[in-house]
């Protein structure tokens, strides 16, 4: 176990414990979100997307899927998402949801999950683990192992915000995605396509890929879908 200082909360999961970085709105309650990490860890722009939701009115959990490390380039992030047992984080994942569920300061009936590049694809294999559990799904060009073969598990309302030149994730890629999610679960889906790279939202993103005015309108259709679908 690495200690991460953003760490401020400990979870059951699975007869095991995890641990994640909580944040809750200034009023002391509010509806549940699961925010999930970049291939980086529990860093700083995921803390900080936690802070924002809870800004917003939201009680925010990001799970530790690393257990405490926090990559420092390319390299090392893609040797410690290569090496994250995928069953591992998704029993995580989900002892977040409940988690969440459980707390006193969390008003909603269901959980919203938001994610970014690794975390994105695992927002879709949550929602499709969890069904009714999760009620908004928000993958941000998401990828890797984290998604799912299949989407019929999923009930949630899906909004996704993918990158129209992303070198880990083809738009082409993104599309079929959104039209299988569609197909697959019957669920609401819509995905925006941006002109920008991949992590374009992660203003300190070590791709040098942010983009401030996708990012900007990104984040302000995540919330409002947020606060329309979880309740």
């Amino acid at each position: 176990m690495v200690d991460n200082p953003r760490q401020n909360v400990t979870f059951p999961s699975n007869g095991n414990e995890a641990h994640g970085y909580l944040a809750t709105p200034a009023s002391g309650s509010g509806p549940g979100v699961i925010v999930i990490q970049e291939w980086w860890g529990l860093d700083d722009h995921i803390a900080g997307i936690a802070d924002r939701l809870a800004g917003e009115g939201f009680v925010a959990l990001a799970p530790d899927l690393y257990g405490g490390k926090v990559a420092h380039d390319t390299e090392e992030a893609g040797s410690y998402m290569g090496e994250l047992p995928v069953d591992r984080a998704v029993r995580d994942l989900g002892g977040a949801v409940d988690y969440l569920l459980a707390q006193d300061a969390v008003t909603s009936a269901a959980v919203g999950a938001i994610g970014f590049c690794m975390g994105g694809g695992f927002v879709l294999g949550l929602a499709a683990q969890e069904g009714e559990k999760v009620s908004a799904a928000v993958p941000f060009y998401g990828v890797g192992s984290g998604i799912p073969d299949s989407f019929k598990g999923i009930t949630a309302k899906v909004q996704g915000h993918y990158a129209e030149k992303d070198d880990f994730y083809p738009v082409e890629q993104a599309k079929a995605q959104e039209a299988q999610i569609r197909d697959e679960s019957g669920a609401e889906v819509e995905f925006f396509y941006y002109p920008a790279g991949h992590a374009f939202h992660n203003d300190l993103d070590k791709l040098g890929t942010y983009n401030e005015q996708c990012a900007t309108t990104a984040w302000a259709r995540a919330v409002d879908f947020l606060k329309a679908n979880v309740h």
